[in-house]
């Protein structure tokens, strides 16, 4: 292999964040005329496993063990501060004790992480699942600050600016760097993998991160055409045109499987446990208690929106390549509707930078490289593009259904009798938002919308 290579470069690179700079410039600065091939292991991409991780990533040893003790005990103690339930007021005081030992810490060094990529993961994993444990564990006080104790605060900064990461749990943390094998001697699948932390404990939580991995594991194959399409030398060559055909015929099929796990949901994730004991942990901060980070500059801001499922880089790398324009910067028929204009036009971008950098840094190359614009100039391709633009409206027309179901509708029920009942969750806020702090109905209807308008040739919503 040419030593020059980009390829051969992130080789020597990848697992160093001291080296990041020059990571981040090759990758960013790829040129779509440069003479090497384009590699998805650029952008730490599997052709195995895609996104997810191809290996589990080991926990953190030394000094840095207490972190992992901390969080280990976490689960054992704590329960979400607005449940009522017999069970979590039994827990208040040990509660209580476990976050006064996070506030007691000892502030370690992070230099004495080192510089491996693996390493810092891990590190921004245990200390995001502390930091809402921690936070989400205390008795909620409407309009009071919250204050993350520098002896966590100043480590996850420091942790999350050197892998270029927001200071709080990411769809990364909860999905792709919270597994292990069950044997390590076989490969990477959903029935050899062991989710770590969870913060219920509960099967449907456990259902929510494999359910995820599996689409993860399933855009693997998605990546790979892609790459396939970016290294064409020429588009409108008889050969070119044949394997975009093959490519988005194939793509078609992905998608459907895609919407058939995301449909799974209904047989293995109960709607009523996932809106009241799993997805309050995820959240971020807000208006009504705004989180502080002890240590920090009084002048420093923070991406904080939480965990969601919207931070999953495949669908974002499906959209780019088909050029879904979610932001209606462009002029496309039918004209979006009002309520489409009053949806959060640039949510797709925020999500972005929750996302690992690696991968924030492919979905850039990726647009740079559009098979739109091919196939608008070869219409015999128009049909097998529009099946995939179709596939991927009908994929969202059933997270819309999913999104009714497990937001929409659960935001009129009522808490578990196991947590109180009505005594818990007494705060008004609105509850029909997505895991990321965001309103569901409009902004999923806007999506699949903004699907339907890619299509080439008129269509009406």
């Amino acid at each position: 292999m040419n030593v020059t290579s980009p390829v051969h470069m992130v080789n020597r690179l990848r697992d160093s964040a001291a080296d990041s700079t020059a990571y981040r410039a090759i990758r960013s600065d790829y040129p779509s005329s440069s003479p090497q091939p384009f590699s998805n292991r650029l952008f730490d991409i599997s052709p195995e496993t895609g996104f997810f991780p191809s290996q589990p990533i080991q926990k953190l040893k030394g000094e840095f063990a207490l972190w992992e003790e901390t969080l280990e005990g976490a689960r054992h103690v704590l329960k979400l501060g607005e449940d009522k339930g017999d069970e979590a007021r039994a827990k208040l005081a040990a509660g209580e004790r476990w976050r006064q030992q996070v506030r007691s810490w000892p502030l370690l060094d992070i230099g004495r992480l080192g510089d491996k990529l693996c390493v810092l993961r891990r590190a921004h994993h245990v200390l995001t699942c502390i930091q809402h444990y921690y936070i989400h564990s205390l008795p909620p006080q409407r309009g009071t600050p919250v204050v993350i104790p520098g002896p966590l605060s100043t480590p996850l900064r420091e942790v999350s600016r050197k892998i270029d990461m927001p200071p709080i749990l990411t769809f990364a943390d909860i999905v792709l760097w919270n597994w292990e094998l069950v044997n390590p001697e076989l490969p990477v699948s959903l029935n050899n993998m062991r989710f770590l932390t969870l913060f219920s404990g509960t099967e449907t939580e456990r259902n929510f991160y494999i359910l995820s991995a599996a689409a993860e594991l399933k855009g693997a194959e998605m990546l790979g055409i892609f790459e396939q399409f970016i290294n064409l030398s020429c588009h409108n060559e008889r050969s070119a045109v044949a394997t975009i055909q093959r490519g988005l015929e194939r793509l078609v099929v992905i998608i459907n499987e895609l919407s058939n796990i995301l449909q799974g949901a209904r047989e293995t994730i109960d709607p009523h446990s996932f809106y009241w004991t799993v997805r309050p942990w995820w959240n971020g901060s807000g208006d009504a208690a705004p989180w502080i980070f002890e240590g920090a500059p009084a002048n420093a801001t923070f991406d904080l929106g939480g965990a969601s499922a919207g931070q999953s880089s495949v669908m974002h790398a499906l959209d780019v390549f088909l050029d879904v324009d979610h932001a209606l910067k462009r002029d496309r028929l039918p004209a979006p509707s009002a309520e489409n204009r009053r949806a959060d036009t640039g949510f797709m971008g925020k999500m972005r930078r929750y996302m690992p950098a690696e991968h924030r840094a492919y979905l850039a190359q990726l647009g740079r490289r559009s098979v739109r614009s091919v196939v608008e100039n070869t219409p015999s391709l128009i049909p097998h593009y529009n099946a995939a633009v179709d596939a991927l409206k009908q994929f969202r027309d059933g997270h819309i259904r999913i999104g009714t179901l497990y937001i929409i509708s659960q935001a009129r029920s009522s808490p578990p009798a196991s947590m109180g009942g009505p005594e818990a969750f007494k705060q008004q806020v609105d509850r029909s938002r997505g895991t990321g702090g965001n309103p569901v109905g409009g902004l999923l209807k806007a999506g699949r919308d903004a699907t339907l308008r890619t299509a080439i040739g008129k269509r009406s919503v």
